[in-house]
Parts: C-alpha cells; sequence; structure tokens
C-alpha cells in the first residue's frame, strides 16, 4: 500500500507561493505550493529543510500557521500543520493577499484582434 492510499484527508492540487519561516532563522522563503489540505501542504523552493524542523508559513487569506516538516525529497517538502486550517479560504482570491505588497494588474488590449472591416467597404477584385 502506498503513502497515497493511506491517506485520510482528502487534498487538492494548485499553484500559490507562500512565505516559509524555518525555526531560529529570520529569514522569509518564498515556495510553491502544491497542494494543500486541512491538516498540511506539499511545498517546493529552494531552501534547506530537514524532517522534523519547526516551522511558519504566512498563506494567503489565512496568514501564519505553526506546524512541522514531515519529510523531504529534492527541492520538496511536506509539512503537517500544528492544527487544521480551511483549505479553501486560501483558494479565494475575492481577499486581498496577506503575502507581500499589494500589486494592481491592469489589462493590457495592445493584443487585441483588430475588428473585422465592413464587408460594404470592401472592394471586389
Amino acid at each position: 500500500m502506498t503513502g497515497a492510499e493511506t491517506r485520510s484527508v482528502s487534498r487538492d492540487s494548485l499553484f500559490l507561493l507562500a512565505n516559509v519561516r524555518v525555526e531560529n532563522d529570520a529569514d522569509l522563503f518564498r515556495v510553491r505550493v502544491r497542494n494543500l489540505s486541512d491538516g498540511g501542504m506539499m511545498a517546493e523552493g529552494n531552501l534547506k529543510v530537514q524532517r522534523g524542523n519547526r516551522v511558519e508559513i504566512e498563506l494567503r487569506n489565512i496568514g501564519r500557521v505553526g506546524g512541522s516538516v514531515a519529510w523531504v525529497q529534492d527541492q520538496r517538502f511536506g509539512i503537517a500543520f500544528d492544527q487544521e486550517i480551511d483549505s479553501q479560504e486560501a483558494r479565494h482570491s475575492d481577499r486581498p493577499a496577506q503575502i507581500g505588497p499589494a500589486t494592481t494588474i491592469e489589462r493590457s488590449w495592445q493584443h487585441r484582434a483588430p475588428t473585422p472591416p465592413d464587408p460594404a467597404a470592401l472592394r471586389k477584385v
């Protein structure tokens, strides 16, 4: 039986960014959250963690969550949260992100297709 078959908590794949602080380290590291459940997450990033490290994660719409590293493989690692969260909250983008500075994205019409010509104005050849 594989580890995936023994899981008791459902989780969804997604792609969002989070900040992680490893125990006794003042630096924040930006990681990609590959999947998230109410009890934990899988992240990917360029930071050195070991199984058992205590971490603090800043998740969008949720805030800071404490946990510990459950496993590590290459640049991916799993985190078991100290307390369950509502993982669906992190998926909502209707609230401003609690991570990093706020940015405004303006729609660009630069690559919009031109309007079709008026058939009456076309010359027949």
